[in-house]
């Protein structure tokens, strides 16, 4: 059976390389399992605990769609799209005013019924905390700017900075939608130094150009 790594299928989405830069993607619609909350990552229980929660429902919905489907597949990593009513408060980096949606994409073959078939699963074996604030929903972000980001997340404010300041300007779009990051290592495994994160922005044209 043939297993799907979406790092290596989607690579333009998931496996960017450095050498790339700043530069340009157009991102389908797909869906995700997605927890909405706020606050610091690095404090707040919620944030910990709706981690845990979309982890505890993508395993058995990995393991469903290889048992009752044929189809494999490696769980996605974890994504977060990030906001602040004052957009200064991440450049000051006072994580305790951040909002953020944590999400894992789910595969475009897997139905509804397999998905409430692994929330009651996850229910039944760890009762995650977050579970009753869990949701599928599909994100529409078309053209977007992205980069790998390769280093600790605190030191991803002069890319974010040239991405923001110059690249999107200076090619007559505007940011639309929301701040979206992308988590290829764990955090808990990894040194900060060689943690790597694609940091998404979607864009549009600039009215009037």
């Amino acid at each position: 059976m043939e297993k799907v790594d979406f790092k290596k299928q989607l690579k333009a989405l998931y496996g960017p390389t450095r050498s790339r830069g700043l530069h340009v993607v157009e991102v389908p619609t797909m869906r995700f399992l997605m927890i909405d909350g706020h606050g610091d990552p690095n404090a707040a229980r919620s944030y910990r605990e709706a981690v845990e929660t979309l982890f505890a429902v993508a395993y058995p919905l990995k393991f469903a769609s290889k048992t009752q489907l044929g189809r494999d597949y490696t769980v996605p990593p974890l994504e977060g799209l990030w906001w602040a009513k004052d957009l200064r408060s991440f450049a000051a980096r006072d994580k305790d005013k951040w909002h953020w949606t944590m999400m894992i994409m789910v595969p475009d073959w897997i139905g509804p019924a397999m998905i409430a078939a692994a929330i009651e699963t996850a229910r039944a074996k760890k009762g995650p905390a977050a579970l009753d604030l869990l949701r599928v929903e599909a994100l529409e972000e078309g053209r977007a700017v992205q980069v790998l980001h390769i280093g600790p997340y605190d030191d991803e404010g002069p890319i974010l900075a040239r991405m923001h300041e110059h690249y999107i300007p200076d090619n007559g779009w505007v940011p639309t939608g929301r701040h979206h990051e992308i988590y290829l290592g764990d955090p808990r495994k990894t040194a900060p130094e060689k943690l790597r994160t694609i940091l998404r922005q979607p864009v549009k044209e600039r009215p009037g150009d």
